[in-house]
């Protein structure tokens, strides 16, 4: 796709950290021309603001944001108004629930998607991580309409795809589904769910994904909401066979992983320090109330991090707003971190790592060369924009303009 080349004027820029007794004490910032073309920076100069270059109002230059855990294809954003029922207490009767709504869900799961999208993209967001259905119920259907409007969407949205079998490997005869579709180039990642719980066993259900995973050359992102002995075997079992296949490394997810939650300090610093080493990240929507995910112990371990809304409006919950930035102010309020240097870290839970400036406050985004993924919002550094969660006011992807 052909990328028009354009200017962009009054964009602020994070430059550096002011000190006060070796504590930062502000962000540093300053204006700056921006020019795009093919989709990437082509150079950054001082600004020029009686150019004829497009206006960006003095709004805050940021990565665009990513999330990393969702599930488009079956939201239920774009119907009516429905909350979750207390009748449906298990991943079981969620199951049920589903093999009776799904055929009713598809027919309108294009378009909705779409609207999903573009509700996702007005908080800044222009990549997702997507699981999609992989069940006799489904068959194959989830994914040709998700595929359908992401095709729609492609020049100002990206995902990454995760072949998801909700209703179990044998719980429902799903495996030679999965085994179909892990052959597609349309899919990144092997799914799973609880293993322990639903298909009664970790062994046979995680050496199914982890070598399905392996002929196809996918990652692996698993759901494992299960606590105590049967979450942590099933955490470690994903450790021993990521360290036996190396290709695995960097490509294996954990997400939810509550049983996490569950430990006491000495349990969680070894667990990260096993994550850590074995290159399994952990994915989380960042539970609070009586579940809290040891998420500062895996970031000291080195452990990828890595953070989604999970649900917007669907049958299992409808407390996801979409927003990014509200994900990284929960996390900053959970943890205390209340610092101008804190806060401007913890943007990276909504860039995927990607920030202005690197600790010691050197400036390392953006940088000529690098793709046009863009978000402007009003706020004067990243700090206040993770702390006020700050409007959006502009997304760019790959150069295009979205609004």
């Amino acid at each position: 796709m052909e990328h028009k080349t354009y200017n962009l004027k009054n964009v602020l820029l994070e430059t550096g950290f002011e000190y006060d007794n070796q504590e930062v004490i502000k962000t540093k910032t300053e204006l700056f021309c921006i020019e795009v073309e093919n989709g990437q920076i082509k150079s950054i100069k001082p600004n020029e603001p009686n150019s004829n270059a497009i206006d960006a109002k003095g709004h805050l230059m940021l990565p665009a944001f990513k999330d990393m855990h969702a599930h488009l294809d079956k939201m239920l954003f774009g119907l009516p108004w429905q909350a979750v029922s207390s009748k449906r207490r298990t991943v079981k009767d969620m199951i049920a629930y589903e093999q009776k709504m799904i055929p009713e869900w598809l027919n309108t799961s294009v378009e909705r998607t779409e609207k999903m999208i573009d509700f996702l993209q007005g908080y800044g967001t222009d990549h997702i991580r997507s699981h999609f259905n992989v069940d006799p119920t489904s068959g194959l259907d989830s994914l040709k309409h998700l595929e359908k409007a992401l095709e729609n969407k492609k020049s100002t949205f990206s995902a990454e795809l995760v072949a998801f079998p909700q209703h179990g490997l044998y719980y429902t005869d799903t495996l030679p589904i999965l085994k179909d579709v892990a052959k597609l180039d349309a899919v990144a990642f092997i799914g799973g769910v609880d293993p322990y719980s639903l298909d009664g066993s970790i062994e046979k259900v995680m050496d199914q994904i982890t070598q399905l995973a392996i002929d196809n050359n996918k990652g692996i992102d698993i759901h494992l909401h299960e606590m105590g002995e049967s979450g942590m075997n099933t955490i470690q079992y994903l450790i021993d066979k990521t360290i036996e296949n190396p290709q695995l490394r960097g490509k294996s997810f954990v997400s939810h992983a509550f049983a996490l939650s569950a430990l006491n300090t000495t349990e969680a610093e070894k667990i990260a320090e096993k994550l850590a080493h074995a290159g399994v990240g952990i994915v989380s929507s960042v539970p609070f109330g009586n579940m809290i995910m040891p998420i500062p112990t895996l970031r000291k371990h080195g452990v990828e991090v890595l953070i989604g809304n999970d649900n917007i409006q669907d049958h299992w919950n409808t407390f996801g707003s979409g927003n990014m930035l509200q994900k990284a102010n929960l996390i900053a309020e959970l943890y205390g971190y209340g610092t101008e240097w804190q806060l401007s870290r913890t943007l990276a839970f909504a860039t995927r790592y990607k920030l202005p400036l690197d600790d010691n406050g050197n400036q390392q985004w953006p940088k000529v060369g690098d793709e046009a993924n863009l978000v402007f919002v009003d706020a004067s550094c990243s700090a206040e924009a993770v702390s006020r969660i700050s409007p959006v006011k502009s997304l760019i992807h790959k150069g295009n303009i979205v609004f």
